[in-house]
């Protein structure tokens, strides 16, 4: 039997519904409906923010699977994105693990099989080539003032996962929303498609990527150079932060475009700055200054090279020459320790190499250096062991551990191991979130030192002054804006980071921090506000049915 229709069978759709940034739901006022012609769409009643985001978060809690709940936010997003950002704002400290680290890990590992729909753009190395600013263009929204863009070439600890890399800017940008209120419609999460040597992905039927070899050499710089023309050409004054290339590309794009367009990238420079904070916080803990710190960095990629970089500036700011400061900085890789005899060493490692015989025995360099800090972004999990945190104790009254790996598998150690392998005197902080930790009377709940401490206030800083360029100033400080964030009471806790409930007053500390230096090195376009910090609070997206 054929199906009977009107004269025109195309259906109708009810646009409210679809576009995330107006849907409402069962939020329509009953005013709404008829005037949108919403009626016997929906359920009869009208429900609040408040009555919608309690069923929102009955829903969640009742899913025990962390990638489920990170499923069934994001289908949230997708539908409401008033709703979530209200839901995630006001249980930032329960959100925050769901929708980026650690959970944002394993959702990029599962990438291709729980994709439902499309957000961002994904542009081809391959079918794209040539015409990467016309693909720009397909974005629908009028303004993208904020572009997270990765080619997934390092995810978190995680290594080459393609296309599936484009959870982490999603992700991040869900951050700058809920962190430091950017309107989510200025908001443009990109991954650049440039192929993977991850052969599992290219042989797994589901991968929705390219099943190319990654892109490499001039091929790949002339595409990075096409898709940051693009940019430039399609959005002229957006802030474009690279996330999560590899070490080689990183380093290689930060040097080469840093002078030219608003750009940063936050494995280098935002975890420096977070970094530098944990220090500072640290040092009033210990009693020993910047200047004082013998830091080990055990990996020596993206993160912990940023992090050297920042805390060598900082230190020559407090009157230490670049020498006596990279001098108490050793560094140690996969091979063993970063020193001058290796032969193997790219440029950005050889700036760290010290005079000193080779060994690939971190308890010998432990012994040898008498570190006051251990510093753990190697992406290998359980690579702190007792016998090297025990020495780290024997040598200081107070020793730091950062063991900032993510996911929580990478972790160089858990906190709970921390602690008792230093009888409760470590200095504690980590890039996944673990439980609070009871060392015979004491109880301590160390923060998790993530970078979405710094890059969202970073973000709305540049917004407000309406900066042309990032520098290596602005990152130092965020570090003491952060830093200054803490309270007496944090570190009691053992805490090293503010509470995530207060991140959004973190991000208006630094927002105005970065602006301030924006406007003093001439890289503002905006007139300076009087008060910049009531400045970036009122620039805030507070989300709520207008």
């Amino acid at each position: 039997m054929a199906r009977i229709t009107g004269s025109d069978s195309s259906p109708r759709v009810a646009a409210e519904l679809c576009d995330p940034l107006i849907n409402r739901g069962t939020g329509f006022s009953a005013d709404d409906r008829r005037t949108r012609q919403l009626e016997g769409l929906l359920p009869p009643r009208v429900e609040s923010l408040v009555e919608q985001a309690a069923r929102v978060l009955s829903n969640l809690r009742d899913q025990h699977n962390p990638l489920d709940k990170y499923s069934y936010l994001s289908a949230l997003r997708d539908e409401n994105e008033t709703l979530f950002y209200h839901v995630v704002l006001d249980n930032l400290e329960e959100m925050l693990p769901i929708i980026y680290t650690p959970t944002v890990g394993e959702a990029c590992t599962q990438w291709s099989r729980i994709y439902e729909r499309p957000r961002g753009l994904y542009i081809s190395a391959f079918a794209h080539r040539g015409r990467v600013a016309e693909v720009l263009e397909n974005w629908p929204r009028p303004q993208a003032s904020v572009i997270v863009v990765t080619d997934g070439g390092r995810i978190l600890g995680l290594g080459d996962l393609g296309a599936n890399g484009m959870g982490i800017p999603i992700g991040k940008l869900s951050l700058y929303t809920a962190c430091a209120g950017i309107a989510p419609e200025i908001c443009l999460p990109i991954a650049l498609d440039v192929g993977t040597d991850n052969a599992s992905l290219r042989n797994d039927p589901l991968y929705l990527g390219e099943r190319q070899a990654r892109l490499t050499g001039a091929p790949y710089d002339e595409f990075i150079e096409e898709f940051v023309s693009a940019v430039q050409t399609v959005f002229p004054e957006t802030i474009l932060q690279f996330e999560d290339f590899n070490n080689a590309s990183a380093f290689r794009l930060l040097d080469r475009y840093s002078n030219t367009l608003c750009c940063f990238n936050d494995d280098v420079q935002g975890t420096g700055a977070m970094g530098l904070a944990g220090l500072y916080s640290a040092g009033r803990i210990t009693g020993q200054g910047l200047a004082e710190q013998r830091i080990l960095f055990v990996g020596a990629g993206e993160a912990n090279l940023g992090f050297a970089r920042t805390v060598v500036a900082a230190m020559q700011h407090e009157g230490l020459s670049a020498a006596q400061s990279k001098a108490r900085c050793l560094f140690m890789d996969s091979r063993g320790l970063v020193v001058t005899s290796r032969t193997d060493l790219p440029a950005w490692k050889s700036v760290f190499a010290q005079d000193r015989a080779h060994t690939t025995d971190t308890r010998t360099v432990i012994e040898d250096f008498a570190p006051t800090a251990i510093i753990g972004a190697s992406g290998v999990g359980a690579r702190f062991d007792e016998d090297m945190l025990s020495a780290m104790a024997r040598i200081n009254h107070r020793p730091i551990v950062f063991a900032l790996s993510n996911p929580t598998s990478k972790a160089e150690c858990t906190a709970e191991q921390a602690f008792a392998w230093t009888q409760g005197r470590v200095v504690f902080a980590s890039g996944s979130p673990f439980p609070p930790v009871t060392y015979e009377t004491q109880t301590y709940s160390p923060g998790q030192g993530n970078n979405f401490y710094v890059f969202p206030g970073v973000g709305l800083g540049l917004l407000l002054a309406g900066a042309t360029q990032v520098s290596d100033e602005m990152f130092l400080a965020a570090a003491h804006a952060l830093a200054d964030c803490v309270s007496a009471a944090d570190l009691e806790q053992g805490r090293l980071f503010p509470p995530a409930a207060g991140m959004r007053d973190v991000a208006v500390a630094v927002a105005a921090a970065v602006a301030d230096v924006a406007h003093a090195q001439g890289y503002a376009t905006r007139q300076p506000e009087q008060d910049l910090c009531a400045a970036a609070a009122s620039y805030m997206y507070v989300p709520h049915y207008s």
